[in-house]
């Protein structure tokens, strides 16, 4: 069986990705597998960026196939902040709850059309002795005045996807993972698998 290692801690975003590879013989290892290994902080300018430093990193490491993400939120009102430090948007240690609150707080008294927002994804495959590859996901939607919804992580609370007119947090991950950034860079990425696997 073949093996890939997932360049994250997040436990969310882990399950979403072994969701996503079902049923393919690979086993799924994560930084959890490998205790010793500290991670890259994630300084490029862009998703891309990133999630390639953190593949390579992990690649380098572990000698085997690796795969990074690094996504984030995008808010047309406030320039296309957070993006990069979605995760950090309220300072370095914040949870989610602190981000969504700022992000709410910033857009007070905004209107619905002046709401718009976007998820982004890039994913990054690299595989010991190849060129490591990305590729890019994003879905539109836009920012709810309040959270709503118990499911997801991070934004989804405040982030409507509006051809359902719901937020991401009241999706189920299946439906979920059909549209969001994250599924379509997936989805992407399963086709890079077969070619570097």
């Amino acid at each position: 069986m073949k093996k890939i290692v997932l360049a994250t801690n997040n436990r969310n975003k882990a399950v979403e990705i072994k969701q996503l590879l079902e049923g393919w013989d690979i086993e799924v290892l994560t930084l959890q597998d490998y205790p010793g290994l500290e991670m890259p902080g994630e300084d490029r300018p862009d998703f891309a960026g990133n999630a390639a430093k953190k593949a390579e990193a992990v690649a380098s490491y572990t000698g085997l196939p690796a795969m990074a993400d690094d996504s984030g939120l995008e808010v047309d009102a406030l320039g296309g902040r957070p993006g990069v430090r979605s995760a950090r948007y309220a300072g370095e240690n914040s949870s989610d709850r602190e981000n969504n609150e700022l992000l709410l707080k910033e857009l007070a008294g905004l209107p619905p059309e002046e709401r718009g927002a976007r998820f982004r994804c890039a994913v990054a495959m690299a595989v010991p002795g190849k060129e490591t590859r990305v590729v890019e996901g994003s879905c539109p939607g836009r920012i709810a005045e309040k959270p709503d919804g118990e499911g997801g992580f991070g934004y989804d609370p405040v982030f409507i996807y509006e051809p359902e007119g719901i937020t991401f947090a009241r999706m189920s991950s299946e439906a979920k993972n059909r549209v969001s950034h994250r599924g379509k860079a997936l989805q992407k990425a399963r086709k890079l698998l077969k070619e570097l696997l």
